[in-house]
């Protein structure tokens, strides 16, 4: 029969016990709330910079590859008629830069044959017409501005690579964008292989710009988008190789107006009410 001071001193034991017992459950539940709310802030914090990064205007679409939970129609409104001037870079490429094609880990959306590495003329237009759904859309390329990015799109376009492929993307609020080069139709893909930035401080972005899209420095590949309107608050970090003509432009407006499908009210950016469609993509001789 244990007397009342070792009775004591075993309830004195198990309280500390469960004390102890407590204490750990509690420092648990924090180290998991912690976790939880990093996670969670990770995710957040990821999901604005792939907006900010990666699909404005990147190689990879959040509004494309999600299921909408409240999808709506945004149009464009206060489209700009004046053509955008492209700021030339201040001092003049060499007669002849190099350029290389790097093999990426992502397979090819489509298959293809990278160019070939070497150098390129800094000097020439080339003009590019895709015949699409809406029209026929005019390109001019131009390698003072980017020649590796223009060699790139060339090839490209002769190897057949835009043809029966869409323009998975659509912006009509704050930077005003139509973006396609995904033969997937979901902005994820690319050619394979990528190239370095061909940029420069004094870019900017306005109507008729044509530009590269990318997922950080140096990603360039296949994506490529068209500016209908606005993109004054567009970074110098997308390569300009080229403008698009105005009736091209006008094609653009018109899809513009019918909206894009938003995965929520007033977001602008999805993919496009009026399907644009590349058929074709030929480039003169």
């Amino acid at each position: 029969m244990p007397t009342n001071e070792q009775r004591r001193a075993a309830a004195k034991r198990k309280l500390e016990r469960q004390m102890v017992y407590r204490h750990e459950r509690a420092k648990k539940r924090r180290i998991i709330a912690v976790v939880s709310t990093v996670v969670v802030v990770a995710l957040v914090g990821g999901g604005v910079w792939f907006l900010a990064t990666n699909d404005v205007f990147g190689n990879g679409d959040a509004a494309a590859s999600e299921t909408p939970t409240q999808e709506s129609v945004d149009k464009a409104e206060n489209i700009p008629t004046a053509m955008h001037q492209i700021a030339k870079r201040p001092t003049a490429l060499p007669a002849k830069v190099n350029c290389e094609y790097t093999k990426g880990q992502e397979p090819a959306a489509k298959e293809n044959t990278p160019p070939a590495n070497g150098e390129q003329p800094t000097t020439g237009t080339v003009g590019v017409t895709l015949g699409t759904s809406i029209g026929d859309l005019k390109l001019n390329l131009d390698r003072s501005l980017a020649p590796c990015t223009v060699h790139n799109f060339v090839e490209l376009a002769k190897q057949k690579y835009f043809d029966n492929t869409t323009c998975h993307r659509l912006t009509v609020t704050g930077i005003q964008v139509l973006q396609c080069g995904d033969p997937g139709g979901n902005g994820m893909g690319g050619p394979g292989y990528s190239f370095k930035d061909e940029v420069y401080p004094e870019l900017t972005y306005g109507r008729g710009v044509l530009a590269m899209a990318n997922s950080g420095p140096d990603t360039n590949g296949s994506q490529f988008f068209i500016v209908y309107g606005d993109a004054s608050n567009l970074q110098a970090k997308y390569n300009v190789f080229g403008t698009v003509d105005e009736e091209s432009l006008k094609k653009v407006d018109e899809v513009a107006k019918t909206g894009t499908i938003s995965q929520q009210p007033g977001q602008g950016d999805g993919k496009p009410k009026t399907p644009v469609d590349i058929k074709s993509a030929l480039v003169a001789n």
